[in-house]
């Protein structure tokens, strides 16, 4: 019951006064199953790009946070070619920095902070981290150009929701865009501990 009435309560706020640049609404009649959009921000290889995601409220929410998911491919060291997203806020203590006084405006916001401001210290994505940390420019291009592919409102426009790219193909296109990189990386990745606990 808990998790019922906060959820309506934060799903009225997240309509009447939603953070600048995400919406957030229920996918189904299904309270737990939302689904949320963030828009790039200026002056980011993402700035126009308009990003789906998947918001999955756990049962014991608000002491467990939600699963959330990117459904839009994206070129990011933190976010990997599954949609999973690095991130502190998204995981329990101890590994991880959830709240039970966090929401789900609150993770949007981080999510979106986190477009914005990558850390490469605590990547997913090795390869496209070390390609941030060393070679921004070709970092910066890749992520424009995946923005512009798979984000932009003009080819979003002529995508039915039932078209959104899979992730299998997802994973394909991350795959091919650094398989070039991954063989020098994999020694140097052994021994890394993975951020996601699963």
């Amino acid at each position: 019951m808990q998790r019922t009435s906060r959820l309506k309560r934060e799903l009225h706020l997240l309509t009447t006064e939603p953070p600048p640049g995400i919406m957030c609404w229920q996918n189904t009649n299904r309270m737990d199953d939302l689904r949320a959009q963030i828009l790039g921000g200026a002056d980011t290889p993402y700035e126009k790009g308009v990003f789906s995601l998947e918001v999955v409220v756990p049962e014991r929410y608000p002491f467990e946070p939600p699963k959330i998911r990117f459904l839009t491919p994206i070129y990011h060291p933190n976010i990997d070619s599954a949609g999973r997203i690095c991130l502190d806020v998204l995981r329990l203590p101890p590994k991880g920095a959830w709240r039970p006084s966090l929401n789900i405006s609150t993770l949007l916001t981080s999510i979106q902070l986190l477009m914005s401001e990558p850390n490469p210290d605590d990547p997913l994505m090795a390869d496209i981290s070390s390609e941030y940390k060393y070679n921004k420019d070709v970092f910066i291009q890749n992520a424009k150009q995946w923005t512009e592919k798979y984000a932009s409102q003009q080819n979003r426009a002529s995508i039915t929701p039932d078209e959104e790219v899979t992730q299998s193909e997802a994973s394909t296109l991350k795959e091919s865009a650094i398989s070039q990189k991954r063989k020098g990386n994999v020694a140097s990745r052994k021994g890394k501990k993975p951020c996601l606990d699963s």
